[in-house]
Formats: structure tokens, C-alpha cells, sequence
């Protein structure tokens, strides 16, 4: 069992889905759990659910994409909470079409928010975790950006750019003693899977070498490895959480 006491841990895109999963297994291991999401409404019920069974969750509005926003509110979250140990850029986003007809708002929406949003976080949270001179970053990349798809060219490109740039970051930020990271999570159960077919998932388990979709608790358990002192020798990586989809 992991304990995160004392760390304060901010998550992106957390207020449902597997943002809101990673949220509840840190809440669980006693950490002072951040929750930062575009939506008012949806941040207050989400802190309202985690607050049932842990007590230091606080939730926050803001839009990862406004670097003044984001600094200023990455400020105040270090007044009120006294530091940021671990960040989990997870807020993300997909519009899919083929190629040919991807328009070019479909596209930079998604490198928007997917890459230059995890960018802005990163900047603005190692500011204080250089000065303390300790901290995880932890990116929310996916398989199709080691693997591209069909009609998610957008998608694929801003997964891949966030593995090359945690590859960079972990370098540059190795001498202050924080790491740096990403999950690739493969076929996961959501609410957004859950509307699938029968066929579609027997369809998406067949090229799984595990036969079956992965759990939002998959994520979060390996992101809480990742946070925790357990993988103090380990920056610059991205582990596949897929049940065998990309393996070499």
C-alpha cells in the first residue's frame, strides 16, 4: 500500500473519468488531493464524492491552456497547500476524422489542450518543484501515440509529442531531482466505452493479448508507482498499460 501523507498532488482533467480514478486512489492513500477541471459543477461534485471518504480534497477551475491562468493559480494552490509534489497531466481531449477531412480547429483543439496544455503545467509546476528540489510529473500519453490510428491524426500526434517531450523534460529536470514520466494507457474502460457494443469490445479484446479491456484502477495504480519513492531510479520512461496491444 502506497502512503502519500503529506504530498500534495495535483491531477488535470480529474473531475470524472480516469482523472477522477487516479483522484480517488491518491485520496485513498491519505495525499492532499488537487482536482482541476474546466467546469464549475463538475468539480464541486466531484470533490463532494472523493470528500466522503477522504478529507483533503480540494477542487479548482482553470483552463490548462492559459499559461497566466495556470501560473497564477499553480501560485495559490502552493499558498494554500504549502507545495506541489506530484503532477498528473491528464486533461485531454479527441476530435476524430480522417485526414482528409480533418479541419484544421479539429486539429490544433487537440494539440491545444493534449500537448501545449501539459506543456503550460509542467512549466508553471517546476517552478516550485525546482525550489524544493524534489517532485513526479506524470504525462497521460496513449498508445496511439506509439502506434497512430485510423482517423486520429490529431490525437496521435499530440500523444506522441507528449512522449518526446517527457523524454526532454526528464533530462532538463534530472539535476533538481524531479522526474518526469507517462502512462500510455491502451483500451480502457470509461464512460464513454461503456456506450459500446457487444461486438465492438469482443472486436477491440481480439488484438488485446490479455483478451480484455483495462480498468481506470490500471492507471491509477501505476501512476501511484510512478508518484511514489518505489520508482525513485526511474524518469524519462512511458509504460504501456495496455494488456500487451504495443509489445515489442
Amino acid at each position: 500500500m502506497h502512503d502519500f501523507t503529506d504530498n500534495v498532488v495535483l491531477i488535470t482533467g480529474s473531475a470524472r473519468g480516469i482523472g477522477y480514478a487516479i483522484a480517488e486512489h491518491f485520496a485513498g492513500a491519505k495525499a492532499t488531493v488537487i482536482i482541476l477541471d474546466l467546469n464549475q459543477d463538475a468539480v464541486q461534485k466531484a470533490v463532494d464524492q472523493l470528500k466522503a471518504g477522504a478529507e483533503k480534497v480540494f477542487g479548482y477551475v482553470g483552463n490548462v491552456t492559459d499559461s497566466a491562468g495556470i501560473e497564477e493559480l499553480f501560485s495559490r494552490i502552493v499558498r494554500e497547500h504549502g507545495k506541489i509534489d506530484v503532477l498528473i497531466n491528464n486533461a485531454g481531449v479527441t476530435r476524430d476524422n480522417l485526414m482528409i477531412r480533418m479541419s484544421e480547429a479539429e486539429w490544433q483543439l487537440v494539440m491545444d489542450i493534449n500537448l501545449k496544455g501539459s506543456f503550460i503545467c509542467t512549466q508553471k509546476a517546476f517552478k516550485h518543484m525546482m525550489k524544493a528540489r524534489k517532485g513526479s510529473i506524470i504525462n497521460m500519453a496513449s498508445v496511439i501515440g506509439l502506434m497512430g490510428n485510423v482517423g486520429q491524426a490529431n490525437y496521435a500526434a499530440s500523444k506522441g509529442g507528449l512522449i518526446a517531450f517527457t523524454k526532454s523534460c526528464a533530462k532538463e529536470f534530472s539535476k533538481r531531482n524531479v522526474r518526469v514520466n507517462a502512462v500510455a494507457p491502451g483500451f480502457i474502460e470509461t464512460e464513454m466505452t461503456a456506450s459500446l457494443s457487444d461486438e465492438i469490445r469482443k472486436e477491440y479484446a481480439s488484438v488485446i493479448p490479455l483478451g480484455r479491456m483495462g480498468s481506470t484502477d490500471d492507471i491509477a495504480q501505476v501512476c501511484m508507482f510512478l508518484a511514489s519513492s518505489n520508482s525513485n531510479y526511474i524518469t524519462g520512461q512511458t509504460i504501456a498499460v495496455d494488456g500487451g496491444l504495443t509489445m515489442h
